[in-house]
């Protein structure tokens, strides 16, 4: 029988995914690792972020993972496809990988990522994209959204500071960068905004205060988690079955476990990787 699903984040943010996915698949086990010791990405160089997710993704095949979801949105961003196009594809080719970007664009295109055609016609359509600096660096997710759709006007917006105030609990701090990032945005007069990386959601009516009002934020968990379970139905030999969930830190697992309760509200009992 195949083991659990691994999610894999720089640090707390992955929580925010991993709740979802639980919520929606009750009976499938998980494995969450968060590279608390080496956090954030954002403002890492592209060697570093691929090396480090390697490593990451290394350790969730070691607890048995067959599939692994990237909820960093900065290692999806720019680890992703380089590591399914060699490491992976050289050494792990019967185990899956997977990103977060792609359930967002599907719903925004409004078609499965592997349909064929001509990209979707949303003329008119503004989006603010909140992200990382590495993540708007790598340009990926306008570079993914221009392959299934055109005249879609991005506006991205580089976060510096705000996974550091959230890892560190400085909510107050996190909430005030937040409502800043996003009045940056706000002249754009966007229609939707997507909170591109996963911890942004722990902030997110501090977004919805800088924007204008009516702009509808998608919630890349609920996305995300849609996704895996349309995958699993397909895919359903990729993953075990129960409850269970152990959650790993490269960090320190006390300081970790009481920092994911002060963020969530729930008791994640954190093991050294």
């Amino acid at each position: 029988m195949s083991g659990p699903i691994g999610v894999f984040d720089s640090g707390h943010g992955g929580l925010t995914t991993l709740a979802a996915l639980r919520a929606r698949l009750p009976d499938r086990p998980f494995v969450y690792l968060g590279d608390h010791a080496n956090a954030p990405y954002g403002v890492r160089s592209p060697a570093e972020i691929s090396a480090l997710t390697q490593a990451s993704v290394e350790r969730l095949f070691a607890e048995g993972c067959e599939l692994v979801i990237l909820a960093c949105n900065t290692a999806a961003a720019v680890a992703l496809r380089g590591l399914q196009e060699g490491w992976l594809a050289r050494e792990h080719p019967e185990k899956r990988v997977l990103g977060v970007f792609v359930p967002v664009i599907e719903a925004l295109t409004g078609r499965p990522w592997a349909a064929d055609g001509p990209p979707v016609d949303l003329a008119g359509l503004r989006i603010a994209v909140f992200a990382t600096p590495a993540t708007v660096a790598s340009g990926a997710f306008p570079r993914e959204l221009a392959f299934r759709a055109r005249g879609v006007e991005v506006t991205q917006v580089a976060c510096p500071g705000l996974v550091d105030a959230l890892e560190e609990a400085r909510h107050a701090d996190a909430r005030e960068l937040a409502r800043g990032f996003a009045q940056q945005a706000a002249g754009a007069c966007p229609e939707r905004a997507f909170l591109g990386c996963t911890h942004y959601p722990l902030v997110r009516d501090a977004f919805a205060a800088g924007l204008p009002e009516g702009v509808e934020i998608l919630s890349q968990p609920d996305l995300v988690a849609a996704s895996l379970a349309d995958y699993l139905q397909r895919h359903p030999q990729r993953a075990g079955h129960g409850a269970a969930l152990t959650c790993l830190t490269s960090g320190d697992p006390e300081a970790v476990s009481a920092a994911a309760r002060a963020l969530t509200g729930e008791d994640y009992r954190f093991r050294p990787a």
